[in-house]
């Protein structure tokens, strides 16, 4: 028997979803004094102050006039003493949505701002051609609609990745453009009831309007018990509960109104700690995931091991009926393996599998680089002997040489955790280092 040298960091997560470590939430008010805070005294910080993300916004908030940083996620003005004034001018409530992340997030992360328009999560082509294919191929198999008007960068570097990723990419675009289009155009507006009776086939943009684009990143989603979130960054990056409620300490926020965030703090890799009520956790919780990924595949919901029934037991203490989650019901079934062993999706899903690289993908398969045997290899090599694309569903394995590990991390990837190499960084089907994965 071939023993697996390879040994997995990732954060820490019970069968339930979160392991909690009990800690103290730090104060913001130690930060430096702000007009913000006169208000939203007792607001959680949004990192840790000795984290690079605090210290980096503390510095820049100086520089604005505002010791604590708000301004430079909310703008606004910090030296008002009114909300009115406060939140004159410009002021971003949710700093996250791409409307207007490129002036916030993208004072860091601009690589991950401009990709996001190009990403699955923005355009939605994928569900787009799904739906208009199964309602009587309306565009064949092309993938020519997206949630607006988009195109590839003409610049060839413009793809985030490796030389290696860029190039099997630039392949599998040359060999399948269907699957990689070079432009996209908005979907049709829904039609009114005349135009479906004479072309019953266009109620497929309805549909598409009413039911599957509310998840796109550009919008605030349903809004419905499960399915709480933000917009663009803070969709993943911010917590938010099933109901919607906030269960911080900042007593300016209403706590009986759904919407808001769980508490203020974000939610990203294993140093990016959230504390609510003296528990703390880290990473990206499953139940992030599922504020979008309950429907569709119900990708979400099925790694939970959830199956959705018409039944509302089973029932509560008090005899009440389950309640809806994602407007549905479900039966708990059994999970799947990696959620047992206590793994998150963003264990194995990368960066560029969630921001997107960059460039357009038409559906999951294009835009998904990873692949089973990256970790678990195969039962008579280990991963980093395998050739790059091994797994790929475009099956376009280009040649047997071995893919390696890789020493590095790629550019702005050390923004999260970073774990040390060991004997490597094991690779991705498609040619980009995972950080979380080594060679021991």
């Amino acid at each position: 028997m071939v023993t697996r040298r390879i040994r997995w960091f990732r954060c820490s997560i019970s069968a339930a979803g979160l392991v909690f470590l009990v800690l103290s939430a730090p104060s913001l008010a130690s930060a430096g004094e702000s007009g913000c805070l006169h208000c939203h005294r007792g607001i959680e910080p949004i990192r840790a102050a000795d984290s690079g993300m605090a210290k980096a916004i503390a510095k820049l908030g100086a520089k604005m006039g505002d010791p604590a940083g708000c301004v430079v996620c909310h703008g606004g003005d910090p030296a008002a003493r009114t909300k009115a004034a406060a939140h004159g001018g410009t002021f971003y409530a949710d700093p996250g949505s791409p409307w207007i992340n490129d002036k916030t997030c993208g004072r860091c992360h601009m690589n991950l701002v401009r990709a996001q328009w190009r990403s699955l999560m923005m355009t939605e082509s994928g569900k787009i051609q799904g739906a208009a294919w199964s309602a009587g191929s309306l565009e064949g198999y092309d993938h020519r609609w997206a949630n607006y008007d988009v195109k590839n960068p003409t610049d060839p570097h413009a793809r985030l990745g490796t030389e290696a990723y860029r190039a099997y990419k630039d392949k599998l675009a040359a060999l399948f453009p269907n699957a990689y289009p070079k432009r996209q155009e908005q979907l049709p507006p829904a039609p009114d009831p005349s135009e479906v009776v004479d072309d019953p086939q266009k109620a497929a943009f309805t549909y598409l309007r009413v039911e599957c684009e509310r998840c796109h990143l550009g919008v605030r989603g349903r809004q419905k018990r499960g399915d709480y979130r933000g917009m663009g960054c803070s969709a993943c990056h911010m917590p938010y509960s099933n109901e919607g409620l906030y269960e911080g300490a900042d007593p300016s926020i209403p706590r009986d109104e759904p919407g808001h965030v769980l508490v203020h703090s974000i939610q990203a890799t294993r140093e990016a700690k959230v504390t609510v009520h003296g528990t703390t956790y880290s990473g990206v919780p499953v139940e992030t995931c599922t504020t979008c990924h309950d429907r569709g595949k119900r990708i979400g919901t099925s790694f939970q091991g959830l199956m959705e029934t018409a039944y509302t037991s089973p029932w509560a203490e008090d005899g009440s009926p389950q309640p809806a989650l994602h407007t549905k019901h479900y039966m708990a079934m059994r999970e799947d393996i990696h959620y047992q062993k206590g793994m998150m999706c963003q264990d194995c899903h990368t960066s560029l599998d969630l921001h997107g690289d960059g460039t357009l993908a038409g559906t999951t398969l294009a835009s998904v680089e990873i692949e089973c045997a990256d970790c678990h290899g195969t039962p008579d090599r280990y991963p980093w002997e395998l050739p790059l694309g091994y797994g790929d569903e475009f099956g376009q394995a280009p040649g047997d040489a071995p893919r390696g590990t890789a020493s590095e991390l790629l550019p702005k990837q050390d923004m999260g955790t970073v774990y040390p190499p060991e004997d490597g960084y094991l690779i991705s089907a498609r040619g980009n280092p995972l950080g979380n994965v080594v060679r021991r």
